[in-house]
């Protein structure tokens, strides 16, 4: 089982106010500075061989800490249940591969995975983001979280199992 967290960007539209009759201005009118920040969107993701687990769209501006990231392992660990009913039934272990981010190896996060009893992998001081939840291929610029959420359901449902299975492969292989 492995997750990851991937930030996705999107600009906000800039907004013209216009009184009735009165024209927004050109492209030729000097205009102030755009928003060049925009928003941002935070995708978690977790999966395993067999596919696509769990995933969490957080609301723009929202990010992980130990807390928040402890619910999530307790609604994976639920979903997982449902999902890959097999781990339970032949008593297989979980071995989790997450990075070492902050909130990732909080206290109250190792705590819960020795609860759970899922092994951890230890991860690499550096290593290259080769997660299948990259949107490398075919990530575009969204306007909206909407649009976000509509992009993810199409590219999760794009993907077979040979996609997952091999992505799990090359994290172990260490492979881009």
């Amino acid at each position: 089982m492995t997750g990851d967290e991937k930030w996705i960007f999107y600009p906000k539209k800039k907004k013209y106010y216009a009184k009735p009759g009165q024209s927004l201005p050109s492209t030729s009118i000097s205009t102030p500075w755009p928003n060049i920040h925009g928003s941002k969107i935070m995708l978690c993701i977790w999966w395993n061989q067999k596919g696509l687990v769990v995933y969490e769209l957080l609301q723009p501006g929202d990010s992980i800490t130990g807390d928040r990231y402890r619910l999530q392992l307790i609604r994976l660990s639920r979903v997982l249940r449902k999902k890959r009913p097999e781990y339970e039934q032949r008593h297989d272990k979980v071995i989790l591969l997450h990075n070492n981010a902050r909130p990732h190896i909080a206290k109250v996060i190792k705590k819960y995975l020795g609860m759970l009893k899922w092994d951890v992998l230890p991860h690499p001081l550096y290593s290259p983001d080769s997660a299948p939840s990259d949107c490398s291929e075919g990530c575009s610029r969204f306007t909206s979280f909407a649009e976000i959420e509509n992009w993810l359901q199409n590219w999760i449902v794009s993907k077979d199992e040979s996609f997952f299975r091999d992505g799990i492969r090359k994290l172990r292989d260490g492979k881009k």
